[in-house]
C-alpha cells in the first residue's frame, strides 16, 4: 500500500507498472491533482518510452538490471546531485582561502570559527542564489519529510512563524564528513535566513550553544542528534534568539 504523497519509490514503481491495480488508482487520483508532479511523472514515462524504444531488440534478451529505467534514472540523478553538491563545497572552500592549501594550513592558522561554512552557504546561496535549489518546500511538512531523508535522528526544523519566515527551499551540499544542507526560509518582504546542518569534523566538533556576528552576518549555533546546527540571518534583521532546542 503506497503513502501520500508518493515518494520517488512510488512514482518509478507506477511509470514501470510494478503496483497493484488499487494503488495505481490512489496513484492517479493523486497526481490528477497535483499536476506539477504528473507532469514530472509523464515526462518520466516519455523517457522511459523512448529508452524501449531505441534499445529495440535487444528488449528481447534477458533482462538487464543495468538497463531498467528505473535505476537509470535514480543513477542519473545522484550523478547531477553529487556534480552540484561538489561544485557548491568548492565554492565554500576557495571563498574561505583555496582548496590547494588547506590541509597544509590546518597545523599553522587557528581553527575555523563556529559554523563559518554556514555563514558561507547563506551567502552564496541566499543572498547570491548561485545554483538552484534541489527541493522547492510546499509547506514545513514536506520539507522536514525531504531533511529527514538525509539526516536521521536530527534536530526538528526550527519553528519560526512567530518571525514570519516559512521554509521555502532546500539546497544539498557535501563536506568531507558527510552530507551537508541548506533550509532557506523567507518572509513575506522576501527576506531570507537560512538553517544548517552538518555533522562534526575535526575542525567542527561539537558545539556549545553560542552566537556570532561576522560580515553582517550573525550565525547561532548548536550541537545535538550527532549534528551540528545553525541559523544565519542578517545581522541588522537577526531572528529571535532559539529557544526551541
Amino acid at each position: 500500500m503506497i503513502s501520500l504523497p508518493p515518494n520517488e519509490h512510488d512514482l518509478h514503481a507506477y511509470i514501470d507498472h510494478q503496483l497493484s491495480h488499487s494503488d495505481r488508482q490512489v496513484l492517479e487520483t493523486w497526481l490528477a491533482a497535483h499536476p506539477e508532479v504528473a507532469a514530472q511523472v509523464q515526462a518520466w514515462q516519455q523517457d522511459a518510452h523512448t529508452l524501449r524504444a531505441a534499445l529495440g531488440g535487444a528488449l528481447q534478451q534477458p533482462a538487464n538490471p543495468q538497463l531498467d529505467p528505473a535505476l537509470i534514472r535514480q543513477r542519473i540523478k545522484r550523478q547531477s546531485r553529487r556534480h552540484l553538491a561538489t561544485a557548491a563545497l568548492l565554492l565554500i572552500a576557495v571563498s574561505l582561502g583555496g582548496l590547494g592549501g588547506w590541509h597544509a594550513r590546518e597545523a599553522t592558522q587557528p581553527p575555523l570559527q563556529p559554523m563559518a561554512d554556514a555563514m558561507q552557504a547563506f551567502r552564496l546561496f541566499a543572498q547570491d542564489g548561485i545554483l538552484p535549489a534541489d527541493y522547492s518546500a510546499q509547506d514545513s511538512g514536506t520539507m522536514q519529510a525531504w531533511l529527514d531523508r538525509y539526516f536521521h535522528q536530527a534536530h526538528r526544523l526550527p519553528d519560526l512563524s512567530q518571525s514570519g519566515f516559512q521554509p521555502v527551499s532546500g539546497r544539498l551540499l557535501t563536506t568531507d564528513q558527510g552530507a551537508a544542507a541548506m533550509v532557506l526560509y523567507q518572509d513575506a518582504q522576501g527576506r531570507r535566513i537560512s538553517f544548517y546542518i552538518r555533522p562534526p569534523g575535526p575542525g567542527n566538533g561539537f558545539l556549545p550553544r553560542g552566537s556570532r556576528t561576522a560580515d553582517g552576518l550573525q550565525a547561532q549555533y548548536w550541537s545535538g542528534g550527532g549534528y551540528n546546527y545553525a541559523v544565519v540571518s542578517p545581522a541588522d534583521h537577526p531572528v529571535a534568539p532559539l529557544q526551541t532546542f
